[in-house]
């Protein structure tokens, strides 16, 4: 097995087709074709599904992408230090749910990060995006949270993905909700009280579970929704149409701005517990680069938390 032939295997996948990545390649189809195959031998898989439509991944061959994945990228960092160019560009990512407090670590990592060079990602995205993000390596850290309605379905993908995680703080719910709002005024409000009002929610694609839903509570019966795709999106719909969304309460008021507040929200008789843990995904047997472990300490910084667990009540707004 070569980084060469994990190449060929990436660039296949991302094209779909042995013609295609050979071409991008600048090699022969042929040539192509028959070091994949000199691998599936080597290593005992089929890889590829082959069609004259093209090529998909077998289920060994999904199995197998992410392994081929974290050796190149490994591979990657390790010829930016010791390689002909002798000059490592710093590179990091970060998939998160939508967080305005990860994207506030994240300014904070770009402002103190003293390198020469360094590319640098953060993507809000979906759930299930961003446990794959990580699994992929596409992103050395995700950021999502578990209670104990999803955390068995979460737990059971990460574990798929040969995922850790790494709790964070525990929150009690707030709504979250603009300033002018009916309810902002209250010193809690219930469910019943929202029950007039759109609960706005991320989208997590049409064949995703409620376990993956971002919002509190997601198996409640919301009266009305509004499916939305971006943080800024939410903010302009609770001014528009009153709407809200549950959450941790943690908001950086610098990115939000200080037209919103978090107001807690009250459990009612018969209704789950509303404790959500915020938590850190990062692939097992993987220490953190440099700058992943910087992006943690901001995270902890702007938490309020030091080195141990903490647990934080949601009054940062």
């Amino acid at each position: 097995m070569t980084i060469q032939q994990l190449l060929y295997v990436i660039r296949i996948t991302e094209t779909g087709s042995f013609n295609r990545a050979a071409e991008s390649l600048f090699m022969a189809q042929p040539s192509l074709t028959a070091a994949v195959k000199e691998l599936e031998k080597e290593i005992g898989i089929t890889i590829f599904n082959r069609s004259g439509k093209g090529v998909t991944l077998t289920a060994e061959g999904t199995d197998f992408l992410p392994y081929a994945r974290s050796v190149v990228d490994q591979y990657q960092s390790l010829m930016d230090v010791y390689g002909k160019q002798g000059a490592r560009k710093q590179k990091f990512a970060v998939s998160t749910q939508h967080y305005s407090f990860a994207v506030k670590a994240f300014v904070e990592l770009t402002r103190a990060f003293d390198v020469a060079e360094y590319e640098f990602a953060i993507r809000e995205t979906r759930t299930r995006d961003v446990i794959d993000d990580v699994a992929a390596s596409r992103s050395e850290i995700g950021i999502l949270y578990l209670n104990d309605f999803n955390r068995r379905a979460i737990m059971k993908l990460l574990s798929a993905g040969n995922l850790q995680v790494t709790p964070l703080i525990a929150c009690h719910a707030f709504v979250y909700l603009w300033k002018r709002h009916p309810l902002a005024r209250k010193e809690a409000i219930s469910f019943h009280d929202l029950a007039p009002y759109p609960c706005l929610s991320f989208e997590q694609g049409e064949n995703s579970s409620f376990y993956l839903a971002e919002e509190l509570l997601a198996a409640n019966e919301y009266p009305r929704i509004i499916k939305c795709c971006d943080r800024a999106t939410v903010l302009n719909l609770m001014v528009g149409v009153n709407g809200y969304t549950l959450c941790s309460g943690i908001i950086c008021e610098e990115l939000n701005g200080g037209d919103y507040v978090a107001v807690p929200y009250r459990e009612e008789p018969g209704m789950p517990e509303s404790v959500m843990e915020l938590c850190l995904v990062t692939r097992k047997n993987h220490p953190l680069s440099a700058a992943g472990e910087r992006y943690v300490a901001e995270l902890k910084r702007y938490l309020g938390m030091d080195t141990s667990s903490a647990t934080l009540s949601g009054e940062r707004t």
